[in-house]
């Protein structure tokens, strides 16, 4: 009973994470001043291969849950499938959100307005990473690829997990440049994530519902 208890509390929190993820993700692009690194990367890469927002980061999903089992050493079933269900909602959730952000008029805001609420989404992504990273059911690709590296190879550090998982988007970030000459979600957040996102997660694991711990399965 205690266990199905848990698994209940984990679910409604993993339902939340991906809401709160894919909300504050769209938050960011919206206000055009830098996006957390992988999103931000995805929105150049759909920009340089001209693919709709979603199905670019559904594919890049795909992409990322293959280097995940070559992290892991074995094939990981369980762990596919999850990366999969995860990135199903969330890439079209992320789209959809985007609009009604610019439609309630976010892209619009003066500066310093828009510069509050990129802080705000990337609060929000890292406190939905750091929960749906706790519940381990199903996990965004991207986030689970930091996950492995931290728990895997890293001895729990979540700062330098994120800084490493990040060497992939960078690259892709850096390749769009070279061949499109353009930048698109990419500035002061981005920066913002690439410095503090890792130590949010890690204030959150304390501090935002403290009573979901962590399920380690690697």
């Amino acid at each position: 009973m205690a266990k199905m208890q848990d698994f209940g509390q984990r679910m409604r929190f993993l339902v939340f994470s991906i809401f709160l993820n894919s909300a504050a993700n769209a938050l960011t692009i919206s206000t055009n001043l830098g996006s957390a690194v992988w999103t931000g990367s995805s929105v150049n890469l759909s920009n340089w291969i001209h693919v709709p927002l979603g199905t670019t980061l559904f594919g890049y999903g795909i992409v990322v849950t293959i280097m995940n089992q070559l992290f892991l050493g074995h094939f990981d079933r369980r762990r596919f499938v999850s990366n999969i269900l995860y990135i199903i909602p969330f890439s079209y959730l992320v789209e959809w959100i985007g609009y009604f952000w610019n439609w309630i008029g976010v892209n619009t805001l003066g500066l310093f307005g828009r510069v509050i609420v990129d802080i705000i989404g990337l609060f929000g992504v890292a406190v939905a990473v750091s929960i749906y990273q706790r519940c381990n059911i199903i996990m965004h690709p991207n986030d689970d690829l930091a996950y492995i590296l931290r728990f895997r190879f890293l001895h729990g550090s979540a700062v330098i997990a994120q800084w490493a998982s990040y060497i992939p988007p960078v690259a892709i970030i850096v390749l769009s440049y070279i061949f499109t000459g353009q930048l698109h979600a990419i500035g002061f957040g981005t920066v913002l994530a690439l410095v503090a996102q890792g130590a949010v997660m890690g204030w959150s694991d304390v501090h935002m519902f403290p009573r979901l711990k962590h399920h380690v399965d690697v």
